[in-house]
């Protein structure tokens, strides 16, 4: 069985190694969940069929490139993502930040998945509290239920993820029965418009923080056979399959809203499963966002923060995320998402299988089974290199800003580490003559 938090600053031993479904299956479930539900329900009622299934292809092949080639190397070292990102550009103060980042990040993950779980509680009760109270009491619950681990209910939640791809395929049977595809393809969507390169940014962000921590899970994976197959058998369930069904459901209902879908074609029923959804969903991002933001702290100051404490801290700031509105500037969220990591990944990609900085450090090693004696402190050119990049995807307006961003840092941190290794090895011929 798969445990995450083995081996956290160690390599996987290869008698450690597991089936292929093992780790599939737990790497499937990070994209077949409610938010990419609802990502789907988005790009359904805001762009046409076609385009539409064209930002999932496009996003999904972007996402599969990098993903299969982190995985790959996970597989191939033994070692989680964030510590490959230290001997991948990063060091260890570098793979520290990258850690925090990833952790804000679910803390916006948990402010929208809060916010459906609120939107549900106040459509059961008749909107008599309200959005805010309702956003405020929910995430206060799961806050105190992840901070002070009340297990029956995390146990309970785990059951959500499969009832709620069998309410997906309950709701498309009963609402895509009636219709053909082709009066489908004639709806108008009622959302506001997307573009073609804005469906794509996003279809990737909804997925790429699952790519940064795939190595995570393929670790345990035994070749990159089995790398390949998880990526695809992901690809497959969560972006073609559930946010297919998604985009058809939303086009017939004329809406991008999980709680109104759910509620017109299911009932309080479906109304539950979400609710469950969003706690099975959201203890992972509460968890791992606070374990990230404590991992991060003692990398850089060496202060150790309390983990109860820091759990309360981070559930509360996403609980006042819900409340004020994070759900409404969702595509604006993933946005960010697919320009912000994109940049990261391919630094590290470009270090690992073009640069090869510590490629011989990490096979000796390897060899040995132990992690490098000697880690690099921080990788300036790799986190400047990241930065560039988001900018880049952020600010253009030409173009994929999800493609021109990953494109960028690679570029920019390729460039850079020939010249600067070409300036080190000019100024070494100048000592050796004089």
């Amino acid at each position: 069985m798969i445990k995450i938090e083995d081996y956290p600053l160690s390599r996987v031993p290869e008698d450690k190694r597991v089936s292929f479904l093992s780790v599939a299956v737990v790497h499937m479930g990070m994209l077949t969940a409610l938010d990419q539900f609802m990502l789907g329900a988005v790009l359904g009622n805001s762009m046409s069929l076609i385009d539409a299934f064209i930002a999932i292809f496009v996003g999904s092949l972007i996402f599969g490139v990098v993903t299969f080639g982190l995985g790959v190397s996970g597989m191939r070292e033994g070692i989680s993502g964030s510590l490959l990102a230290r001997w991948c550009g990063f060091g260890r103060i570098g793979s520290v930040l990258i850690g925090l980042v990833i952790a804000v990040s679910l803390l916006g993950w948990f402010g929208i998945q809060n916010a459906i779980f609120a939107k549900s509680l106040n459509f059961a009760l008749g909107d008599k509290l309200g959005f805010a109270w309702s956003a405020a009491l929910s995430g206060t619950f799961l806050t105190i239920l992840v901070a002070f681990g009340f297990k029956a209910l995390r146990i309970t939640a785990r059951i959500a993820v499969p009832l709620f791809i069998l309410l997906v395929f309950f709701i498309s049977y009963n609402v895509l029965s009636g219709q053909s595809l082709s009066e489908i393809i004639k709806l108008v969507p009622g959302g506001e418009p997307l573009s073609i390169s804005t469906g794509i940014t996003i279809v990737v962000g909804g997925a790429i923080v699952a790519s940064l921590i795939t190595p995570d899970l393929t670790r345990y994976s035994k070749n990159k056979q089995h790398v390949f197959g998880i990526t695809i058998f992901t690809i497959i369930a969560g972006e073609f399959i559930v946010n297919g069904l998604a985009i058809l459901i939303a086009r017939s209902l004329s809406s991008a809203d999980v709680v109104t879908i759910m509620s017109q074609t299911a009932g309080g029923i479906g109304l539950l499963v979400v609710v469950f959804s969003t706690l099975r969903v959201n203890d992972i991002n509460l968890y791992s966002s606070s374990l990230g933001v404590v991992n991060a702290v003692e990398g850089i100051t060496g202060k150790k923060l309390k983990y109860t404490a820091t759990t309360v801290v981070i559930g509360l700031l996403g609980t006042l995320l819900s409340v004020l509105g994070i759900l409404d500037r969702f595509v604006d969220f993933l946005t960010v998402l697919g320009v912000v990591f994109p940049p990261i990944i391919g630094v590290m990609l470009v270090d690992y299988y073009i640069l090869r900085t510590h490629r011989k450090v990490l096979d000796d090693s390897r060899k040995a089974g132990k992690l490098p004696d000697e880690t690099p402190v921080i990788g300036w050119t790799a986190i400047l290199a990241s930065i560039a990049g988001s900018l880049v995807g952020l600010f253009t307006e030409w173009g994929v800003p999800t493609i021109n961003s990953l494109v960028a840092a690679s570029v920019f941190y390729w460039l850079c580490k020939i010249i600067l290794k070409r300036y080190a090895a000019t100024i070494i011929v100048q000592n050796a003559s004089q």
